[in-house]
């Protein structure tokens, strides 16, 4: 046992090599990479945002013709409004361009 220890603490330990910093960073390549990856990010949580604020506008335009309908309804007023298309009026979530 003695001879694997002294064996072990006479073998020369390697010495630190200073790397260079070039070989180390990202450089452009990975600056790019990290931009790309932060626009798309952002531009992504701005098309969720406003998604988001579609669907509960359109929730609460819904909302609203429901209880007109309601009213409309108890004063024997139609209960959903024609469009000049021959389509209900409701707000569906299609866009029509």
């Amino acid at each position: 046992m003695s001879t694997i220890l002294t064996a072990i603490a006479a073998a020369p330990s390697p010495s630190p090599s200073v790397v260079p910093d070039v070989d180390v960073t990202p450089g452009v390549a990975g600056f790019v990479a990290i931009a790309v990856v932060a626009v798309v990010t952002i531009l992504l949580v701005v098309d969720m945002t406003r998604r988001i604020r579609r669907t509960r506008y359109r929730a609460e335009i819904r909302q609203r013709l429901e209880s007109d309908a309601g009213e409309g309804a108890a004063t024997d007023e139609p209960s959903r409004r024609i469009g000049e298309d021959g389509r209900s009026d409701v707000g569906d979530d299609t866009e029509r361009g």
